[in-house]
């Protein structure tokens, strides 16, 4: 093959994702324009941030963690986010993740039971251009410096995991808060958002906030998204993004046909972006096969510098 042809490629790609933007249609997977990224990895100023439940390591078929292993591994080489929150990662299925990331990101992360036990809400970062200079955990229960305590109706443990980063390229300071709420009991789900709601406001009014999580209840008119959305003033990245390069889906699929313009239980939301760029419900697959039972959401926005 010629250079020239070989150089034709990549430009009807583009075209064609010109294209689509004309007829006001979107990318449905980034497989499109051979195998671009839909946000990839951040440039100038801005953060990609990426929320994922990873869905736990199961062995058994179909769906096994083996199986979904390299389509996850080959779905984070292409987006590289500057910050990924996870939840339900085993800590042997973390530690899979970080062997298979490029070996310039790191993770903070505990598991909900203690030590190394049951599901984390781990928060993977850059470390090429982040710094934590602070982290924590707490549970959202009654008594949230319990470990593994668990309150308000719901029988599985919850919790959060927060980093406080420092931004190198920009001078920034910000805090990541990654959570997972209850799948079972709406007054759970509400009375963790309160918690949530309150340690955020309890911080510095002018730090900037990137909240992450799988919240279990769907964005919009919810009584945990509007605690959140209201008690702490937090922005929805996906209708507040300035671009949107993908379609709306449900972002919980349980590795069934995708649901177009479904509900968005996976979110980001941010208090004190100076913008928000992009957001985007990401629907990679490799040969059918999802990484996760959820689609990861992703935003790209830019905090205030330091």
């Amino acid at each position: 093959m010629s250079r020239r042809a070989h150089r034709a490629k990549p430009l009807l790609a583009k075209l064609f994702c010109t294209a689509l933007a004309v007829l006001g249609l979107t990318q449905a997977t980034p497989a499109l324009a051979g195998g671009a990224p839909v946000i990839g990895p951040a440039r100038g100023d801005t953060l990609h941030v990426m929320s994922f439940n990873l869905r736990y390591a199961a062995t058994t078929q179909p769906n096994s963690w083996p199986v979904r292993r390299p389509v996850l591994a080959e779905l984070l080489r292409r987006e590289q986010p500057t910050v990924l929150g996870t939840q339900e990662g085993l800590y042997g299925q973390l530690k899979d993740i970080e062997a298979d990331l490029p070996a310039h990101y790191d993770w903070i992360g505990l598991g909900r039971a203690g030590g190394s036990q049951d599901e984390f809400m781990a928060v993977y970062y850059d470390t090429r251009r982040l710094t934590p200079l602070a982290f924590d955990h707490y549970w959202l229960s009654d008594t949230p410096n319990v470990i593994g305590s668990k309150s308000w109706g719901n029988r599985v443990i919850r919790m959060v995991t927060w980093v406080r980063f420092a931004d190198r390229r920009t001078g920034a300071e910000f805090v990541t808060v990654n959570t997972h709420f209850d799948h079972e009991s709406e007054n759970s789900r509400q009375r963790s958002a309160e918690l949530v709601r309150d340690r955020i406001n309890a911080l510095s009014p002018g730090l900037p906030v990137i909240l992450t999580g799988d919240f279990n209840t769907a964005a919009g008119n919810t009584p945990a998204y509007d605690i959140l959305r209201t008690g702490a003033t937090l922005t929805d990245t996906w209708p507040a993004a300035t671009e949107r390069r993908t379609p709306l889906h449900a972002t919980f699929h349980g590795y069934r046909p995708l649901v177009p313009n479904g509900d968005r239980i996976d979110w980001i939301l941010t208090r004190g972006a100076t913008s928000i760029r992009a957001a985007a419900i990401n629907t990679y697959a490799r040969d059918g096969q999802f990484p996760s039972d959820h689609l990861p959401v992703q935003a790209l926005l830019t905090l205030p510098k330091g």
